[in-house]
């Protein structure tokens, strides 16, 4: 069996205090995981094949600045601990899954009159 000061001392370069913890650079807060969720491609909002069907039935289109407007909306949802929001810009709206970044489904004009949205814990008004 290999005596453990011999490992330490095969490792070069590292110097061996036990005990002691290695210190990491400070950053600002959450800036670790907002670089995983960046990793995990997590930073960008997706649309869920119903969302897709219902947002092409329903002639609803969004330009590169309300997109960004959304995934803006998914942040502030997000921050404040959501999962399952409903974003309304304009006369259109979206449920979407926070932890997910994804839009479930979309509604616009008409179709949200009169409509009871279910499974939601928070709403974002843009």
């Amino acid at each position: 069996m290999m005596d453990i000061r011999r490992l330490q001392g095969a490792v070069e370069g590292l110097p061996v205090q036990p005990g002691a913890k290695p210190q990491l650079p400070a950053g600002p807060p959450g800036d670790f995981a907002r670089l995983l969720d960046q990793a995990r491609g997590r930073d960008d909002l997706h649309f869920s094949a119903h969302a897709l069907q219902r947002m092409d039935q329903r002639g609803i289109h969004l330009s590169p600045a309300e997109l960004d407007k959304i995934r803006g909306a998914v942040d502030t949802a997000a921050a404040k601990g959501s999962r399952s929001s409903l974003v309304l810009l304009d006369e259109r709206a979206f449920v979407i899954s926070v932890p997910n970044r994804t839009v479930i489904t979309a509604l616009e004009g008409e179709a949200l009159r009169d409509q009871v949205v279910t499974q939601i814990d928070s709403a974002v008004i843009l």
